[in-house]
C-alpha cells in the first residue's frame, strides 16, 4: 500500500505533541472547501457527495489528526444558512443572534477530515461533520483514542478506520443508527508502505451506488 497519508505530510500541520489536550477537549456535550461531503444516512448506510454514493464496505480511511474542528452551523429549511468552525486548538467562535430563517438557531457541530486508502474510491478526501449526539460521541471517541495514542507513540498519529454503524431504539423515531469509527491500525504521517490487511470477501450482492434519497 503506497503513500496512504502523504496528503496529511504536505499539509504544514504543527507538531504532533500540540494534539493531545486539543483533542481531550472534545466533549460530548460541547459538542472544507475541496471535499466531499461524507454522513450516514437514516438508513445506516454511509454515503458520499451530492448523489449520495455509498462507500465501499470495509474500505479504509485514514484520519487526518489535524483536521478536527468545532463549532457551529445554522440550517434553514434543508439549507446551510452559516457554518462558523475552527480547529480544535483554537476557543469556539464567538457567535450573536442566529440567522433569520434558521429553523434550530445556532448547533454545536464538529467534524474532521478523512481520506480514503483503498478500494474503488481511494485518494478521495471527505469532511464528515455532525450536529447529533451519536455523531458527536463518534467523533469524541475518535479523538480520545488519537490522544492517548499520542501519548504512547508519536511517530503513529494516524488512524486508519472502517466505517461501521451501531443503533439503537428511539421510542418516537424508531431505530436511530449512529456512526461508529472502528481503528484497524496507526500509521504515521508519512508511511509509504503497510502491511496488507486481510480483508473479507465482499458481499456477493454487490455495492449499491448511488443511493436514492
Amino acid at each position: 500500500m503506497s503513500n496512504e497519508v502523504s496528503t496529511f505530510s504536505a499539509a504544514g500541520l504543527p507538531q504532533v505533541n500540540s494534539l493531545t489536550s486539543a483533542l481531550r477537549g472534545l466533549k460530548p456535550a460541547s459538542g472544507g472547501g475541496g471535499f466531499a461531503i461524507l454522513k450516514m444516512d437514516k438508513t445506516g448506510h454511509w454515503v458520499f457527495g451530492a448523489d449520495q454514493t455509498e462507500i465501499e464496505e470495509d474500505s479504509l480511511w485514514a484520519v487526518n489528526p489535524f483536521s478536527f474542528v468545532h463549532g457551529y452551523i445554522a440550517w434553514g429549511d434543508g439549507v446551510v444558512l452559516s457554518e462558523k468552525m475552527t480547529s480544535i486548538s483554537n476557543p469556539k467562535p464567538l457567535i450573536e443572534g442566529s440567522p433569520p430563517g434558521a429553523t434550530r438557531g445556532w448547533e454545536d457541530q464538529i467534524g474532521m477530515s478523512l481520506k480514503c486508502i483503498s478500494g474503488e474510491d481511494s485518494g478521495l478526501e471527505v469532511r464528515f461533520s455532525s450536529t447529533s449526539v451519536g455523531g458527536k460521541r463518534g467523533v469524541q471517541e475518535l479523538a480520545a483514542k488519537l490522544a492517548e495514542q499520542v501519548d504512547k507513540d508519536q511517530t503513529k498519529p494516524v488512524p486508519v478506520v472502517m466505517l461501521k454503524k451501531e443503533h439503537y431504539q428511539h421510542k418516537s423515531y424508531g431505530r436511530i443508527f449512529t456512526p461508529v469509527f472502528e481503528i484497524v491500525r496507526w500509521s504515521s504521517m508519512t508511511d509509504d508502505e503497510q502491511p496488507e490487511l486481510e480483508l473479507p470477501e465482499p458481499a456477493p450482492t454487490g455495492r449499491r451506488r448511488p443511493r436514492s434519497a
